[in-house]
C-alpha cells in the first residue's frame, strides 16, 4: 500500500514505520476493504505495513465510524458507510469517462480497461467488454500487478525512482507466466522504452493467451494516476495489429486527462 512519502523500514518482515496517524489510518482502511471478500487481520497488517497494536486500534475506530465491518474470527470487510462513499465517488467521477472508453472499444473492436494506481498495484475501475465471442476474466474492482501488465508498466514508467524501489521491495516481481519479466534491470530498460514511445505491451506476461497494449493516464498536474489498456487474445490478433491501436489509445488517454 502506501500513502504519503514516508519510507518503510523493514523489521522482521514488517514495516516499523508507516507514517503519521492519518497515513496509517488510510493504509489500514485500504487494506481492510481491498479484494473480493473479507480480509484477515494478519493480511491487513501485512498490506498496510502498520504494527498490529495500531491496526487493532484503527480497525476499532473505523468499525465505530461505519467504514469497516467485522465478520468475526478476525476478518473484516467494507462497512456500509464505505460502500456509500464509494458509490458517491464513482458517480462524481464518471462523467465523460465511460463515453471515452466506449468510443475506444468500438473503434478497435476489443475490450478496454481503465485502472487507477493504488499503492503497490492498480485497480480496475471501468471495463468496456467488446462484442466478441469470448469474455475477459477481468472485472471492476480487481487488483492487477504493476510489473507484468500493460497498465501497470505504464504507471511504473512514470513514477520517481524512490517510489519504484519502495514498490519492488514490498511487492517483488513474481512470475505470473513464463513470459513475466522478473529481472529489475530488464524491466528498467523496458520502462525507459515505454516513456519514449508512450505505450506499453503485456505480451502474455500476466495471463497466458492475453496480450494487451496500455498507456498512462495523468491528472491535470501531470502526475500519473492510472492507465488504459486494450486487451486481446494473442492467437486471434497478431502483435503488429495490436501495435496499430496505439494512436487511438493515446488519443483516449489524452481525453481522460481532461476529465480527471
Amino acid at each position: 500500500m502506501g500513502y504519503g512519502s514516508t519510507e518503510n523500514v523493514r523489521n522482521g518482515g514488517r514495516a516499523s514505520s508507516a507514517g503519521n496517524a492519518v497515513t496509517k489510518t488510510l493504509n489500514v482502511l485500504e487494506a481492510a476493504v481491498a479484494g473480493d471478500g473479507p480480509r484477515r487481520f494478519t493480511d491487513i497488517c501485512t498490506d498496510s505495513g502498520v504494527p498490529k497494536a495500531s491496526v487493532h486500534r484503527i480497525l476499532a475506530m473505523l468499525i465505530d465510524l461505519g467504514f469497516v465491518a467485522s465478520e468475526g474470527g478476525g476478518r473484516y470487510r467494507a462497512g456500509i458507510r464505505m460502500l456509500a462513499l464509494a458509490e458517491e465517488v464513482k458517480a462524481a467521477g464518471a462523467t465523460g469517462i465511460g463515453e471515452v472508453l466506449t468510443k475506444l472499444s468500438g473503434s478497435v473492436g476489443q475490450t478496454v480497461h481503465l485502472a487507477l494506481h493504488s499503492g503497490d498495484h492498480a485497480v480496475y475501475v471501468h471495463k468496456v467488454e467488446a462484442d466478441q465471442p469470448y469474455r475477459m476474466a477481468s472485472r471492476v474492482g480487481m487488483r492487477l500487478p504493476l510489473h507484468c501488465t500493460a497498465i501497470g508498466k505504464s504507471i511504473l514508467a512514470h513514477l520517481p525512482e524512490h517510489e519504484l524501489e519502495s514498490i519492488f521491495s514490498r511487492a517483488g516481481m513474481p512470475a505470473k507466466t513464463s513470459e513475466t519479466i522478473t529481472d529489475l534491470e530488464r524491466l528498467s530498460v523496458e520502462l525507459a522504452q515505454i516513456r519514449e514511445q508512450g505505450y506499453s505491451i503485456d505480451n502474455e506476461e500476466n495471463e497466458k493467451t492475453i496480450r494487451c497494449i496500455g498507456a498512462p493516464v495523468f491528472d491535470r498536474t501531470g502526475t500519473v494516476v492510472g492507465g488504459v489498456s486494450i486487451s486481446t487474445v494473442a492467437f486471434l490478433l497478431p502483435r503488429e495489429e495490436l501495435l496499430a491501436f496505439a494512436p487511438a489509445l493515446q488519443t483516449a488517454v489524452a481525453s481522460l486527462t481532461k476529465l480527471l
